[in-house]
């Protein structure tokens, strides 16, 4: 397998974006510049993908409900249970006596995953969701 050298190309900065990247390249823990850069620029491709619509996607749906909302808990339920081939695992918590939070990994074609996450959020009784999106990594550089 042949391996690939890095690509370099150099960027002008003005000196105090120049002294944040520096400041939030050791802050994070990166071992140089390179790193944090191309860190950012994979999360900028794997976003523009999203807005595109493009391939297959990973994420999760995070969903914050009163589980006394009737039938809440059996709408969530039953619109996980028609789309088997999205949800990939779930979590539930018991946040207090009234709150649970949801949290749902999802995979699939980016369109899909954003129709269920919508139905998902909307449902009555959710009081706060979220859809995060990200790669499956297959279609990321290193």
């Amino acid at each position: 397998m042949k391996r690939e050298c890095a690509a370099r190309f150099s960027v002008s900065l003005p000196p105090d974006l120049f002294h944040e990247l520096d400041r939030m390249t050791r802050q994070k823990g990166y071992d140089n510049r390179s790193l944090a850069v191309a860190d950012m620029i994979r999360d900028h491709l794997v976003e523009h993908r999203h807005q595109q619509r493009q391939g297959e996607i990973a994420g999760t749906i995070t969903l914050v409900y009163d589980h006394h909302t009737r039938r809440v808990q059996e709408l969530l339920t039953s619109l996980q249970h028609d789309h088997p081939e999205l949800i990939v695992a779930t979590l539930h918590v018991h946040l207090d006596h009234d709150n649970c939070l949801e949290v749902l990994v999802a995979r699939g074609k980016g369109v899909a995953v954003k129709r269920m996450a919508d139905k998902l959020i909307g449902a009555k009784g959710v009081k706060h969701g979220r859809l995060t999106l990200t790669s499956t990594g297959k279609d990321l550089p290193a």
